[in-house]
This record gives C-alpha cells, structure tokens and sequence, in this order.
C-alpha cells in the first residue's frame, strides 16, 4: 500500500524540509501552499484531503508574526486555532494522522531549565493564545494526533521565503554595516529546519502520538546565537547586546523558551547534534544556493 502524505505550507521554511525529507523516504507526498490552499477554508481543506486520501497530514501552515497578532488577534486566531480545526476535521473524515507543529511561545518563560511536554503552558500574546488553541483543537478532534513543538527554526528556504529567518537577518544586518543590537536576556534553543523535519517523521514511523518538543537542544541567548553566527561565517560586524528592558515589542515574549528533547530522545530518535554543527551545516548549504557555481 502506497504511503501518502499531505504537506499544508509547502513553501515554507518547515514545509520545504517535510516535503523533501518525505520523498526521500520513498511517500507519495502532495503540498499546498496558502495561496492554493488557505487551511482557513474548511469546505476546501475537506474537499483536497478528500481527493488525496493521504495517511499523513503534515500542517506546516502558520500566522507567525508574533507582534502584529496584537493588533489582529482574530486574523491570528482564525489561522493558527480554527485552521486546525479544519484540518482535524477533514483528517477524522479521510481517517489520515494529523501532524501539527506547536510552539515554544504557549509558555511564560518563567523557568530556568528547558520546558519538557508536562509543564503547564501560560501563553502571553494573541500569537501564543492562537498556537496553544491549535493543539487543543486537534487533541479534542483526534484521537491519535502528533503535535511537535520546537522553537526558532531556520531552514535554508528562509533565503527564499517573506519571513526568512534569524540567521538570514543576522546576515543581512552585518551587510549594511551598522551596529546590530540583539537580546542577551530572552533564551531559547534555535532549531534546524532539515533535522526537525527528519526526528517528526521518525516519530511518525514509530507509530508516535501526542504531544512531543523537538528543538534544538542548546539553550542560548539570541545574543549568543547572533554570535555564533558571525563567528562560524568568519564576520566581525558591530554586535551590541541589550535586553527586554530597552528593546521593547508590542507582544510578550517568554524570557527563557527553550525546550526539552528528553521525551523524543526516550521514543528512540538520536539526540539534536550541537548548535554549532547546525549552523555551519546551514551556512554550507546556503553558499551552494547562493553560488551554485561553485558547488
């Protein structure tokens, strides 16, 4: 029998990676990206999962801009919180799993070890309210869903993609040569987008349910993190470090966000390889998509 997947935010960072790491592994895999499918739309969420039959659903779909939810908590809601709803729905109907990506911010950032699966979640903004009523969505909906939370993904589709990603700006700022100032009190544990992909589809194939972190691994700063960066890309730019006090957004973010992997480590799956492997492994195969010539 043919393994189906269905892949809803295709062209995204994560999506790319799912879509990729899918076929890789021999699945019969169709994506959507939001302008051919906005999971807001229920009638055709159900109609296209319908026509695939798939026995995965992958929703790597998401309303992330964290401070505009503010000022449209609904638009937020309706994509991050209802979006999933359509996408249980439509997976009770067609019989198929649903894997659905959470995120770091459903916590207050109030401890000071990483969060593992059983702490109780305390959202701070309209972004983290309509993330956290996603997973509630799909866990009263199904039975066996598969909710992954991770934290600051980068992914070499954020050259391409609106929102990028962290690395991306990093580098884009020290290009233009004014200084850069970056936290050095908010920490999380930064995620690479090819092996987050690769850990939730050895979950799936381990036949896994409920709710499971996979993040990065190493708990730093973004200070630090921006630090890394330059370093492992042989850059010296005017770094500055400062912090929640003098840099104010309009959302609430969790001050600590990083996140335990101890629980997909137990399913089996191999530790999360050091941060610094993540980010020269990135920055290698970002050089062979920015100079193709040269690879």
């Amino acid at each position: 029998m043919a393994r189906r997947a269905a892949v809803f935010g295709c062209s995204g960072q994560l999506g790319i990676e799912l879509v990729r790491e899918l076929k890789e592994r021999n699945y019969q895999v169709v994506g959507w990206e939001r302008a051919a499918v906005d999971i807001s739309d229920g009638e055709k969420v159900e109609r296209v999962l319908a026509g695939v039959d798939p026995r995965f659903v992958f929703n790597a779909a998401a309303y992330n801009q964290v401070d505009v939810a503010e000022r449209e908590p609904q638009a937020a809601y309706v994509a991050n919180a209802l979006g999933v709803r359509n996408l249980a729905l439509a997976c009770r109907q067609v019989d198929a799993q649903l894997v659905h990506f959470g995120t770091d911010y459903v916590f207050d950032g109030t401890a000071h070890e990483p969060y593992r699966e059983d702490d109780l979640p305390h959202p701070l903004g309209a972004y983290a309210v309509s993330k956290l009523a996603g997973e509630l969505y799909a866990q009263a909906y199904l039975e066996r869903p598969l909710i992954v939370r991770t934290c600051g993904v980068f992914g070499p589709g954020g050259l391409t993609t609106n929102r990028g990603n962290f690395v991306e700006f990093m580098l884009r700022r020290a290009a233009d040569g004014q200084p850069i100032r970056v936290v050095e009190d908010h920490i999380g544990s930064p995620t690479y987008a090819p092996l987050l992909a690769a850990r939730t589809i050895d979950l799936v194939e381990k036949n896994q349910h409920g709710l499971f972190h996979i993040a990065g691994g190493t708990p730093i700063s973004w200070f630090d993190f921006a630090k890394l960066i330059f370093k492992t890309a042989g850059l010296n730019p005017p770094l500055q470090a400062t912090n929640e006090r003098e840099y104010r957004t309009p959302a609430r973010r969790p001050k600590y966000s990083a996140l335990s992997n101890d629980k997909m480590e137990q399913a089996g799956l191999k530790p999360m390889p050091p941060l610094d492997e993540c980010v020269k492994t990135y920055l290698a195969v970002r050089e062979t998509l920015v100079h193709p010539a040269k690879a």
